[in-house]
């Protein structure tokens, strides 16, 4: 197996858009650093002494709108609940809303590029067995003595590290450019987060690596499924254009039918966002984390369950 899939990173690693799209997430970590320096520049952080007020009045607002409109949307509800009981927890403990730009900033705004990871890491798993019947090299790939849920899985385990370095690679240039652009925050500050109905305090460097790995959930799932199809109707297009279709509609979508029909909680969509058990609402009143990574869980299965099943029967021939 560790052959297969050094064998397949060779592979990926020798074309050129590989290392393109590495380049890309590099120089939009650069861009986001270079745009929030140029702000800082020309609008120097300055603390507000009637932040306690202006709090206060963002308070009696919330309130307001809990009462107005929060008791018949649950969804509405959950939200400014949060959002009271963050800005209670602040005024108690007097902790002033943070000023200026840290490196804890830019790794938050670098959480976008997650997206952008997530539509080359589709590419790539649509193009992993794809591309191989395009290209006509099936036949000398399964003549081979070894069983084919072997090289379907080494195919799919390279798409994973694939993903992963490509994490790896946003959060270390992310902390490097933020360091060398802002420096370390001299006063550590911690996360607000609300959870089982408190406000909790966390560490920024916890939350930041909580961001990122529960952020990578949409892209393992997306990146199934694309592999799925690649595997079961042998297109790459059909793989990436229907993936890239539910990638930036699926939650959009989901998000329509959650507030009118319980059963969206069964959508592969309402799951991924799992950030939402450990500081959120979930789209539907009554979901809970285990549910979702059950679904999750299904989900993968299914997917894997279909791509091995038809990649093992294939005609070769065909």
């Amino acid at each position: 197996m560790g052959k297969l899939i050094i064998n397949e990173c060779a592979k990926l690693f020798r074309r050129t858009g590989t290392w393109v799209m590495f380049a890309i997430v590099i120089i939009m970590i650069l861009g986001i650093g270079a745009f929030l320096k140029y702000g800082e520049v020309n609008n120097p952080p300055q603390v507000n002494p009637a932040w306690e007020q202006e709090l206060a009045m963002q308070l009696e607002a919330d309130r307001a709108a809990l009462e107005e409109t929060g008791q018949n949307n649950a969804t509405l509800r959950m939200f400014y609940e949060r959002e009271i009981a963050v800005k209670e927890y602040q005024l108690e403990k007097d902790l002033a809303p943070e000023t200026g730009v840290t490196l804890w900033s830019l790794m938050s705004e670098a959480q976008a590029v997650i997206g952008i990871i997530g539509v080359f890491t589709i590419i790539i798993a649509a193009g992993m067995v794809a591309s191989e019947f395009s290209w006509g090299t099936v036949k000398l790939l399964l003549i081979r003595p070894i069983k084919r849920s072997k090289i379907l899985l080494s195919k799919y385990l390279t798409v994973l590290l694939f993903g992963g370095l490509m994490l790896t690679v946003l959060y270390t240039v992310s902390a490097l450019v933020g360091l060398v652009l802002f420096g370390m925050p001299e006063q550590a500050r911690p996360y607000l987060a609300f959870a089982d109905g408190e406000v909790v305090e966390r560490s920024m460097f916890i939350q930041l690596i909580y961001n990122y790995l529960l952020s990578s959930i949409d892209v393992l799932m997306l990146a199934t499924m694309a592999f799925m199809i690649s595997a079961v109707f042998r297109n790459s297009s059909l793989a990436i254009g229907l993936s890239l279709f539910l990638m930036f509609m699926g939650g959009t979508g989901t998000m329509l039918l959650a507030s009118k029909f319980d059963w969206a909680k069964y959508v592969l969509f309402a799951n991924t966002n799992l950030t939402v058990y450990f500081d959120g609402v979930p789209p539907v009143e009554g979901m809970t984390l285990a549910f979702s990574i059950i679904m999750l869980l299904i989900y993968f299965v299914v997917f894997h369950l279909l791509a091995f099943f038809v990649f093992a029967k294939r005609d070769v021939a065909a």
